[in-house]
């Protein structure tokens, strides 16, 4: 059960030029480290992915991780991780996708889902939407179904919810 009386921005701290001049980082240790605005986060978000009835959350290395393992704790669940090529052991299963510039490649284990397990994918913020895109294409093709995927924050400007074939939920949007 959520309050609503915290501001969940208020919490998010905003740094200029990093990790590159031009950036406006989104930088959510502030949030992490304030233990209220953190728990009401996670209450927040377990309340918008309940309803899709997971049965795993999966988490994007490395700050999906930060938001996907507590949620998945609050919610009674397991929690897997996709991470970058060669971090797992034993046998992986990946996929590689484009990036604005260059590509990428994202794995999981092979036995971690089983199928038709639904799975909803978090990550801590949503831009481009090609990170997530891919996470939700390689559960596809671990036999998983993905009902929604979410995230603490998402830029909206960025237009990457456009790049998901699934419902996405954030907790807070910026616009600029």
């Amino acid at each position: 059960m959520t309050t609503d009386t915290i501001d969940l921005k208020a919490h998010i701290r905003g740094i200029p030029d990093f990790p590159k001049p031009g950036i406006l980082f989104y930088d959510i240790s502030t949030l992490l480290r304030h233990g209220p605005a953190w728990r009401e986060a996670m209450a927040r978000l377990a309340d918008k992915i309940r309803p899709h009835k997971p049965d795993l959350l999966a988490g994007i290395e490395s700050r999906g991780f930060l938001v996907a393992a507590p949620l998945a704790l609050e919610l009674g669940l397991g929690f897997i991780m996709l991470r970058k090529p060669r971090k797992l052991p034993g046998l992986t299963i990946g996929l590689n996708y484009a990036l604005e510039y260059g590509t990428d490649r994202i794995e999981m284990q092979a036995d971690a889902v089983q199928k038709g397990q639904r799975v909803v994918l978090l990550d801590d913020l949503l831009a481009t939407g090609g990170t997530m895109a891919a996470g939700i294409n390689l559960l596809r093709q671990s036999g998983a179904e993905v009902p929604c995927a979410a995230a603490l924050i998402e830029l909206t400007f960025l237009g990457g919810r456009n790049r998901l074939d699934v419902p996405f939920e954030a907790l807070v949007a910026y616009d600029e």
